[in-house]
């Protein structure tokens, strides 16, 4: 008998008839088009429940006009799920200088505005119209970096936590597998959704401290949103308790109540991994979408091979979201998801990137956390790493070659980013080496971020020696193999720390080494993160001392000109961002300078390629890290893509 193909989640009442289905138990709301991949949270979410034995329909893309697209497949018995979508709505809108972006990667055929802006919100009014009283539970990328009271940047003020905004009953954060579950299992058993107050992974709303025993309590809303200091203290003890082992339950007040964050989830093991990913997931996109999904493109063909990242860039929110206990899959299950690559009609034998948040995260950075935790006070790596790291780059090795012995597979390469200070700290070159000889496809994306170690620290990357250590080690290698490869350095302009002289030298940098980049990323203040922290408050909350900032329209724009040299309708601004620093002796002809004398803006006919000098106007992933093999927005269901 022929293997019945798996079917879509139901979308409509119809299909909800053909299934003999009278009421679904959940409901599950989407910013996302409807793609059944384990890339997309909605699809994982549906597919962990229907694996529980529960009926899940899912909407996607409502119209939020009305409450009336809510109410397509009628009333769910046990609540409504509510997410966003892989990104944060406000981040998929708006570029950093709030220009609306005019494409959506995760929408049939790219078009934009078919989300609103604050989707979780929205969706959760319009759920609460169509039925009133059905239990409504939030989740996504959005919902977890927005737990708690938190700055926003496109509102500029502190906002309260989403679970006050959005109204709902129960914000799952985090990777929601394990939650999701266990909330399923309790409103199954008939337990109200006001006493589902403890489960591991989630926040809620409770009217007394006394709910609360022994939770930390937080500097309240009205505190974080008066005084920065405050703010502060409030984010470096929520980053503190990050972790199931020796996390604790955190309270902070609201003006309505009081918001109850529970340690997170634990993360699954290797074992739990692998059958999420061996769900029945069609891993196409639902038969109403006729057209593309850019996103899905992206990763169509790329292997999740891990979870978690021990990284830690204080810019990416993504421990903040999957945590710094690195999970991976076991090779048999990444195997078997090559081998299904290899029957698929459009498969053309690459498989475009194996890798996690980090590509060479393969394990926990040591074995102590996993019995007591991660370190509260202390970094896995940063600008410097710990001395009990496990930097053993084996089983990725062994893992990236029997890949590449699979029938069917011409090329393996790795797209997503690695560390590169970490492979340094590997006991040989065996990584690099074959990384270099079969994983690279002429460049390799990497990420300095920066030549000012003093920038760098409060990135908490690697400082600069490590990178050029890297560089001359990348160089020799490709030497020895008799290869031409090149690296291309990801770097952020007007990060908090960062002056113009440290664009200065960063500009000079790339002048020495004739790197032109063609898009350069703005830091963007996203929620969750301790860059944010810097930028909203000016103070570096490890140390509480006053960072310098970048705020102005105008200095954004110097220090991103500036790493854009190359590009003649850059120099009149460039011109200026030297003689404020006064650096006028880089404007001239010499071999050191920066720009000719002749700093008259290229003619508009001449332009021919659009918008060159530009920032990068696509999701940079910063909203939980960024996406794999670009700075587009190929993203998993956690944004899963972290920085290199």
């Amino acid at each position: 008998m022929a293997k019945q193909k798996p079917l879509f989640p139901p979308d409509t009442r119809e299909e909800l008839r053909a299934r003999n289905i009278d009421q679904l138990d959940f409901v599950l709301v989407s910013g996302d088009a409807y793609i059944d991949h384990p890339s997309f949270g909605a699809a994982v979410i549906a597919r962990v429940l229907e694996q529980k034995g529960y009926t899940v329909g899912l909407i996607a893309q409502p119209d939020w006009h009305s409450a009336e697209a809510f109410r397509v497949l009628g009333k769910p018995r046990l609540a409504f799920l509510v997410t966003a979508g892989n990104l944060d709505s406000m981040v998929n809108h708006y570029s950093v200088s709030g220009a609306r972006r005019d494409t959506d990667a995760y929408t049939e055929n790219g078009v934009a505005g078919r989300r609103p802006d604050r989707a979780t919100i929205v969706y959760s009014n319009r759920c609460r119209e169509a039925y009133a009283g059905v239990p409504l539970v939030i989740g996504g990328l959005e919902a977890s970096l927005r737990r708690f009271a938190h700055y926003d940047y496109w509102d500029d003020r502190v906002r309260h936590s989403i679970l006050y905004d959005a109204c709902a009953d129960v914000l799952v954060y985090g990777m929601g597998e394990r939650a999701i579950r266990t909330i399923a299992d309790a409103l199954n058993a008939g337990t109200p959704v006001g006493e589902i107050t403890s489960i591991p992974g989630t926040c809620v709303r409770v009217s007394s401290a006394e709910q609360a025993k022994g939770a930390l309590l937080l500097p309240s809303y009205n505190e974080v949103a008066a005084d920065k200091r405050k703010y502060c203290e409030a984010f470096v003890q929520q980053a503190r308790e990050q972790d199931a082992v020796r996390g604790k339950r955190l309270l902070q007040p609201h003006e309505k109540g009081f918001l109850l964050c529970n340690p997170p989830a634990a993360p699954l093991s290797t074992k739990e991994l692998d059958e999420v990913y061996a769900l029945p997931f069609t891993r196409r996109p639902h038969p109403s979408i006729r057209g593309r999904v850019p996103a899905l493109e992206e990763v169509s063909f790329s292997i999740a091979s891990a979870r978690g990242c021990f990284g830690n860039c204080n810019f990416c929110a993504l421990t903040f979201h999957q945590g710094r206990v690195v999970t991976g899959r076991s090779h048999e299950s990444i195997l078997s998801e090559a081998k299904a690559f290899a029957k698929d009609p459009a498969f053309k034998g690459y498989i475009h990137d194996v890798g996690g948040p980090t590509a060479n995260f393969r394990h926990p950075s040591c074995t102590k956390q996993l019995k007591s935790g991660v370190c509260a006070d202390k970094e896995c790596i940063g600008f410097s790493a710990c001395k009990n790291l496990d930097t053993s780059e084996e089983d990725y090795v062994v893992l990236l070659r029997k890949l590449r012995a699979l029938d069917g597979i011409k090329k393996v390469f790795v797209r997503s980013g690695v560390r590169y200070d970490y492979a340094l700290l590997d006991r040989d070159d065996t990584f690099l080496k074959e990384l270099i000889e079969h994983h690279v496809s002429g460049q390799l994306k990497v990420a300095p971020e920066h030549v000012s170690d003093r920038v760098l620290k409060y990135m908490n990357k690697p400082s600069f020696a490590v990178y050029e250590r890297f560089v001359q080690k990348f160089e020799a290698i490709n030497q020895r193999l008799g290869v031409k490869q090149f690296l291309v350095p990801y770097l952020i302009s007007s990060h908090p720390g960062a002056n113009l002289h440290d664009a200065i030298e960063l500009a000079q940098y790339l002048k020495r080494i004739n790197h032109k980049p063609e898009q350069v990323q703005d830091f963007y203040p996203t929620p969750g993160t301790a860059s944010t922290c810097m930028y909203y408050t000016g103070l570096d909350p490890s140390t509480m001392q006053p960072v310098y900032v970048a705020k102005t329209h105008e200095e954004k724009a110097m220090q991103r000109a500036l790493l854009q040299c190359h590009i003649r309708r850059n120099w009149p601004l460039i011109r200026k961002a030297l003689t404020s620093a006064d650096r006028e002796d880089l404007i001239g002809t010499g071999r050191g300078c920066l720009i000719p004398p002749d700093t008259r803006p290229e003619p508009a006919a001449s332009s021919k390629k659009g918008k060159p000098g530009g920032s990068n106007n696509q999701p940079s992933g910063r909203a939980g890290e960024r996406t794999g093999g670009g700075r587009n927005a190929k993203n998993s269901a956690s944004n899963r893509r972290g920085r290199g």
